[in-house]
């Protein structure tokens, strides 16, 4: 054997312990690995965003017509006015295909994406706390869920509101890159305010935020969510506006108590440790 032979085992074992100096037991990383990290957790939920929108390809001509259904009905009704959706360019169709589709892999992916962004925030869990991972994608697929439904009763409202402005005589021909635009913004705020509880919880364990921090700016929170529900809300309805309102509300409050009661335990795990060390 020669002296290379014998020493490239060495040296091989040398990078393996330098590697294993770089892991931090509580999940500190420099940042160049916290780059490295967020590119493959991206990576990650592209892949998954991308396997959806293939899925979403063959359901696009299902979705164009729900999503389409509130203009169609608005057309239908009491008022006999021409209201119809008009693609005014060659490519619009393929562009809206590849919106929808996307559209649609965000929701089926979602457990994959929010696993994600929970897997990168939340790094340096311990492994008898990676149940709250599992908790977090519970919680919060159905929510993003929640906020999409919740947007999609809110749109038939929403259209009969804004298309009952129209002057007399006139006529609702929409572009479907603009409809379908607000649609989809629409859906997507309601799905994220949906989950942002969630990751305020998220951030508490983390450590960033306390319970107590969050629960004084209560006044400001709900303010924004009677804004927002204001917003929502055609025509500033006020039983709409209540509907919207009392969820976010509600999953607010829920937030902070589980804040607060991960902050007791924190404290009450820093006592022991301390009287331990005493």
């Amino acid at each position: 054997m020669t002296l290379a032979e014998r020493d490239q085992p060495a040296s091989h074992s040398g990078r393996k312990k330098r590697r294993r100096r770089h892991r931090d037991p509580e999940g500190r990383m420099s940042l160049r690995e916290h780059l490295r990290e967020l590119r493959r957790r991206l990576i990650i939920a592209a892949l998954g965003v991308a396997a959806g929108a293939v899925a979403g390809f063959f359901l696009y001509d299902w979705m164009f017509a729900l999503l389409a259904d509130p203009v169609h009905a608005y057309g239908e009704g009491e008022d006999a006015r021409l209201t119809q959706i008009a693609f005014n360019a060659v490519g619009q169709p393929l562009d809206l295909l590849i919106r929808i589709s996307l559209f649609a892999g965000l929701v089926i992916s979602s457990p994959v994406w929010l696993y994600q962004l929970w897997a990168f925030i939340m790094p340096g869990l311990k492994k008898t706390e990676k149940r709250y991972a599992a908790a977090f994608i519970a919680a919060s697929v159905p929510l993003f869920v929640a906020g999409i439904l919740l947007a999609y009763w809110i749109l038939p409202q929403a259209i009969q509101f804004f298309f009952g402005l129209n002057p007399e005589g006139t006529s609702n021909i929409i572009a479907p890159d603009i409809y379908f635009t607000f649609v989809l913004h629409l859906f997507l705020a309601c799905g994220i305010a949906m989950i942002l509880p969630v990751v305020l919880v998220g951030i508490n364990m983390l450590g960033l935020v306390s319970g107590r921090d969050i629960l004084s700016a209560w006044r400001v929170v709900v303010l924004v969510i009677a804004i927002i529900s204001a917003m929502a809300a055609p025509g500033g309805e006020a039983i709409t506006m209540f509907f919207i309102m009392a969820p976010l509300t509600l999953l607010f409050a829920l937030a902070v108590g589980l804040c607060l009661l991960n902050d007791k335990r924190r404290e009450r795990r820093l006592a022991e440790d301390l009287s331990a060390g005493a």
